[in-house]
């Protein structure tokens, strides 16, 4: 009797679908940095999460048969899914599941792209919500905006008075920050760390485990010391006793 197995989804090679276009991730430096810490800042606050899949500058193709219905959010986040293993391309029809969230992280070159052809895509595949950000504050006002999946389409999320957008879907603030997005946990108010951040809380983990473990290696070398001191004052009050006998 011969078990077949199905491929987790996404892992497969077809040559229909490629992984890849070969195009750079960001025009910048700075667009690839404010990618790079959206898709880690989101991993990880998902990182429990066996349901959710984080994934950025990945394919995602949307229609069977069709390599051309396919689109690249920089950083997209999908709900429902079925694993966490990392994917070669989404592809809806493996996953039984379109992402929930989708960024662009966007530049004058790409700003028709991303303000019309992706949104239209992205609506007609049925991703709840659609956000663009400005990192250089270029052209995009204001240069963070949001977008929510209505019955006619996408319709405007409006920002809060500190110009934050909330998104429903992930249970997030959006928060413009120098060339960055910075993620808010919107329950508790506080912010999800950023790369920097979370290398110096590492640093400063690391340090402390050195200087714990240094100060057990002192009191193991002190308590040595007193048992080596106790031994030779024994000994010294035996000799005492023996030369008063």
């Amino acid at each position: 009797m011969s078990i077949t197995t199905t491929p987790p989804p996404g892992t497969t090679i077809d040559p229909l679908y490629p992984d890849s276009d070969g195009k750079p991730m960001g025009e910048t430096g700075l667009h690839v940095i404010a990618i790079l810490e959206l898709f880690g800042s989101l991993r990880r606050h998902f990182k429990s999460r066996q349901d959710i899949y984080v994934a950025a500058d990945m394919f995602l193709y949307y229609e069977q048969g069709n390599p051309r219905a396919c689109k690249a959010p920089d950083v997209m986040v999908a709900k429902g899914i079925h694993g966490k293993h990392e994917r070669r391309s989404f592809r809806v029809w493996e996953e039984k599941a379109v992402p929930t969230v989708a960024f662009e992280v966007t530049s004058a070159k790409s700003r028709c792209e991303d303000a019309v052809e992706k949104p239209r895509a992205y609506a007609q595949v049925g991703i709840a919500e659609y956000f663009i950000f400005d990192p250089l504050d270029e052209y995009l006002r204001p240069r963070l905006q949001g977008f929510r999946l209505g019955p006619n389409g996408y319709e405007s999320l409006s920002p809060d008075d500190d110009g934050r957008l909330l998104s429903h879907e992930l249970g997030l603030l959006l928060a413009p920050e120098g060339a960055l997005l910075r993620l808010i946990d919107s329950r508790t108010g506080a912010a999800l760390p950023s790369l920097a951040e979370v290398d110096r809380q590492a640093a400063q983990a690391s340090e402390a485990n050195r200087a714990m473990k240094q100060a057990q290696r002192d009191t193991e070398r002190a308590n040595e010391r007193a048992a080596r001191v106790e031994e030779e004052l024994k000994r010294l009050r035996g000799q005492a006793g023996q030369a008063d006998a």
